[in-house]
């Protein structure tokens, strides 16, 4: 008998099918798509080789940041299942509910091998907290160095909306009197309040290595660079000549506006990308195609990512079946 669960999370995987084929519906209802696919045809495939390397050097940045939250937490998970469950995250991105998704998978792994439940969640929850960090930073910054480029106000609103947030769930999670307050809506689950300052007293463990923190961010701030960078090379490969400020302020833009409930951002993001690109006078075919082969970079790294987790699979790990006594593991 199937379970509510499994209902669930059946229609909730075709619901993000849905609000992304809907989304590239509308998005391609209102442009040229037969335009778009003869630019694709014409990119330049050494600038595409070139931006799929540091897409794949992103990943590895990424990973060095959370890496730097575990030693930092002292977390006793050994190194291959760090790198083990990142790259599971990675293949959970493109198929659970938002770019989010992948960080649950992260958690569950590592609490599966470690008794250290609470500072595995705030390992994973201090990179997500730093990696938005470096998207605020870069994105204010260069949206200041670029502001007599573009003279467009409306986008410093996001990136306004950006900073104070981050800010406020700073404030939040590192001031024991705030985080107590909001944790008292859990007051008739006491365990789950129990649980949950808990992993505040975790968190705080980083008041006493800031220079880890800003290790942490700093790597961010890079990785989003190198990201920025990429969609550029992708826009040289397609015959834009567009400055890579504008790919500094609107790339983190963009990544915002994919953590919505979509398969991996994918309609969302490009509705974003025509969106920010049009101000500076980019044709929507050209956008939505940049768009589209960063997603591409994101699918391959993602399958890359479960065929790395399978194959470290250990192999007491793998179900056999119970008629089958010639390959237990027992018996081998």
């Amino acid at each position: 008998m199937i379970s509510n669960a499994a209902i669930k999370n059946v229609l909730s995987f075709f619901l993000r099918v849905g609000l992304s084929g809907a989304l590239l519906w509308y998005l391609f209802s209102k442009i040229d798509f037969q335009k778009t696919v003869d630019i694709l045809r014409t990119a330049r495939p050494d600038f595409l080789v070139y931006a799929g390397v540091s897409f794949l050097a992103i990943n590895g940045i990424l990973l060095w940041r959370w890496g730097i939250f575990i030693k930092a937490l002292e977390v006793s998970s050994s190194w291959r299942d760090v790198v083990r469950y990142y790259f599971a995250g990675l293949f959970g991105n493109l198929f659970l509910p938002s770019s989010i998704g992948g960080d649950f998978i992260k958690i569950y792994g590592l609490c599966r091998h470690s008794s250290q439940k609470t500072r595995v969640v705030a390992s994973v929850l201090l990179d997500r907290l730093s990696g938005f960090a470096g998207i605020t930073l870069v994105s204010v910054l260069a949206f200041i160095l670029g502001y007599r480029f573009l003279q467009e106000g409306v986008v410093v609103v996001p990136i306004i909306g950006m900073a104070v947030l981050a800010g406020g769930v700073a404030c939040v999670l590192f001031n024991e009197k705030l985080y107590s307050f909001c944790c008292g809506i859990f007051a008739k689950l006491p365990k789950v309040q129990k649980a949950l300052m808990g992993l505040h007293y975790d968190i705080a463990l980083m008041k006493g290595k800031r220079r880890e923190g800003f290790s942490a961010i700093a790597v961010s701030c890079f990785s989003q660079v190198v990201y920025a960078v990429c969609w550029y090379l992708v826009a040289r490969a397609l015959s834009q000549d567009a400055g890579l400020i504008y790919f500094l302020i609107f790339v983190p833009l963009t990544c915002i506006a994919a953590s919505f409930p979509s398969i991996g951002g994918l309609g969302v993001r490009e509705i974003g990308t025509v969106y920010l690109f049009g101000k500076i006078g980019m044709d929507p075919g050209v956008a939505a195609s940049i768009s589209l082969v960063n997603f591409l970079f994101m699918v391959i790294v993602g399958l890359i990512g479960g065929v790395v987790y399978v194959l470290t699979l250990s192999p007491g790990r793998v179900q056999y079946h119970p008629s089958d006594a010639r390959v237990r593991p027992e018996q081998t």
